[in-house]
C-alpha cells in the first residue's frame, strides 16, 4: 500500500513541466495543474510577466534573444517532462529528449507528427518570404483551453508512467 503512494510521490516530483511563457495564453491552467499534481514548473520567457507566488511554479527570465527561452528550456528538459509550446522547432528538440510537448490550443506533439508540422512551417516561411499575406493562427477560445486542460491530465498521467 505504501509503496505505490511513495513511487506516485517520486514520480510527480520528477516530471517537470516547462512553459515557452511569453505569449503563452494557458499560464492559470498550468498553475492549476502544477498544483493538483505537486509538479514543478518553469515559466521561462524574456520578461513581463509578474513572478508567481505558488512555490512550485518559478519564472525563469533569459536573455532577450531569438531563441534564448527556447534553448534554456531545450538544454533542462529531460525525459517525461511536459513542454508547453506553440514553437514547432522548440517541441522537435523536446522530444528527441523524450519530453511530452503540448500547444496551448491542447495538440500535442508527438514522433509521429513532428516532421510534418516542421516541414509544414517551413513551406509557409516560404510562402511568407515572397510577400504572401499567409494569415495567423485562429483566436484562442474557450473550447481550446478546455481542450488543452483535458490533454494536460493525459500527458501528466503518461509521464507519471514512463
Amino acid at each position: 500500500m505504501w509503496e505505490g503512494q511513495i513511487r506516485e510521490i517520486v514520480f510527480s516530483i520528477m516530471v517537470k513541466i516547462y512553459v515557452d511563457a511569453d505569449a503563452c495564453p494557458v499560464k492559470n491552467e498550468i498553475e492549476r495543474i502544477a498544483t493538483r499534481h505537486n509538479l514543478e514548473t518553469y515559466l521561462v520567457c524574456d520578461g513581463g510577466i509578474r513572478p508567481p507566488l505558488n512555490p512550485l511554479i518559478q519564472l525563469v527570465v533569459v536573455n532577450q534573444g531569438a531563441d534564448a527561452a527556447d534553448d534554456w528550456i531545450a538544454d533542462h528538459i529531460g525525459r517525461a517532462d511536459i513542454c508547453v509550446t506553440n514553437d514547432i522547432p522548440l517541441a522537435g528538440r523536446c522530444l528527441k529528449e523524450g519530453a511530452f510537448a503540448i500547444k496551448p490550443n491542447g495538440n500535442t506533439y508527438t514522433n509521429d507528427n513532428i516532421g510534418m508540422a516542421l516541414a509544414t512551417r517551413e513551406i509557409m516561411e516560404g510562402i511568407r518570404a515572397t510577400g504572401e499575406m499567409t494569415g495567423g493562427p485562429p483566436p484562442f477560445s474557450k473550447a481550446d483551453r478546455s481542450k488543452f486542460l483535458d490533454r494536460m491530465e493525459m500527458i501528466v498521467q503518461k509521464a507519471r508512467k514512463s
